[in-house]
Order: structure tokens, then C-alpha cells, then sequence
């Protein structure tokens, strides 16, 4: 069983709908008992990272996030919650990841957010398994994850940074990898096979 935590920021329903697409078993839920129980566990998220933190403070699920132990993955601002700090609100996350969040610098060259299609490189983890690097995702965001030694993946608009995260069991993706075609259902595929 996958558990889809439901904190009350959205981008549920498109991850729904790419599980439901790859024949995954799924619920939704912010019970912890049911979290800590699953074989999965994802943490989906559109919106601001402060208000993200907390609404998971709110849910008492700070901790239980941190103690996971099975495969996790975080998808945009759940990853971002889970890096040490975001400039989004000034907030201390769950300081899984050692990167912290930053906001593009927009400019007349740089459009802030950054959203649409772009590459993905440096691939370094089994989540990209039959994935070329250079392949294409969707992202829609104004900040980012530097990069750290926990990139496992990166891109670039404007500056590097760190396209997805990995330390131990966590995962994490700043585009959305459940919006990303046949590219991103590869990456939820290898996730569910971990």
C-alpha cells in the first residue's frame, strides 16, 4: 500500500491519477499509524513551503516524516519541506536533505516561476533506471534546492540546481514527476519498485 500524505496542499489528484494509471494500490491520508504503515509513502505538494511546515506541524507529522524508514518521496514542495531551510517565509524544514531552498532571481532573461518542460542531468540513482540523461520533465516553481551531496539529478534555469534528492530512503523530485508524460511514470514506476 502507497500512502499519499494529505496535507492540504494540493497536486493530490494528478498523483492519484498517475498511480491509478500504473495499477498502484493508494490512499489518501494524514493518519499517522496508516503512514507509518505503508510499504510507501508520498509527499506531494503545490503551494508555499512556510505554510507547508506548517500544516505538517498541525498534523503532528513532523516527526513521523523523519522517522520513516521505507522509501519516501517527496514531489516539488514536498521535497523542498524536507530540505534544512527555504527563503520561501524564512522556514527551518524537516532537515532531511542538506540543501537549502532559494529563490530564482528573476530577470529580463529569466522568468520566475520557471515552468514548463526542460532537461534533466547527471543522473545518479536507480529512481532514473532506463532514463537517458538529458531526458525532459515538467516544472512549475520559484525556488529551488542548491545543490548538495544529496543531488542526484539537476537542471538548470539560470543557475544549477538540484533537480532531485536522495538520502537513504528519502527521494526527492522538484518537477512533477506525475505531469512528466512517459518520462515521469518511469521515475513514479522505479519509485513503487524500490
Amino acid at each position: 500500500m502507497i500512502a499519499i500524505v494529505d496535507y492540504k496542499m494540493g497536486n493530490l489528484r494528478s498523483v492519484e491519477n498517475a498511480l491509478k494509471r500504473l495499477g498502484a494500490e493508494f490512499c489518501v491520508t494524514s493518519e499517522e499509524e496508516v503512514i507509518r504503515a505503508a510499504d510507501r509513502v508520498l509527499l506531494p505538494g503545490v503551494g508555499n513551503a512556510a505554510e507547508a511546515m506548517e500544516n505538517l506541524r498541525k498534523a503532528n507529522l513532523v516527526e513521523v516524516i523523519r522517522s520513516l524508514r521505507r522509501p519516501v518521496l517527496g514531489i516539488c514542495v514536498g521535497m523542498q519541506v524536507m530540505c534544512r531551510h527555504s527563503e520561501e517565509g524564512d522556514v527551518e524544514c524537516l532537515n532531511i536533505f542538506d540543501a537549502r531552498v532559494r529563490r530564482f532571481s528573476p530577470s529580463a532573461e529569466l522568468k520566475v516561476p520557471h515552468m514548463g518542460w526542460n532537461r534533466i542531468g547527471n543522473l545518479e540513482s536507480k529512481l532514473f533506471r532506463g532514463l537517458d540523461g538529458g531526458s525532459y520533465v515538467y516544472f512549475v516553481h520559484s525556488y529551488y534546492p542548491e545543490l548538495c551531496p544529496d543531488t542526484i539529478a539537476t537542471s538548470q534555469h539560470g543557475v544549477m540546481f538540484s533537480a532531485a534528492l536522495k538520502y537513504e530512503n528519502f527521494y526527492g523530485t522538484q518537477f512533477h514527476p506525475e505531469k512528466s508524460g512517459d518520462v515521469g511514470e518511469r521515475i513514479i514506476e522505479n519509485f513503487l519498485k524500490l
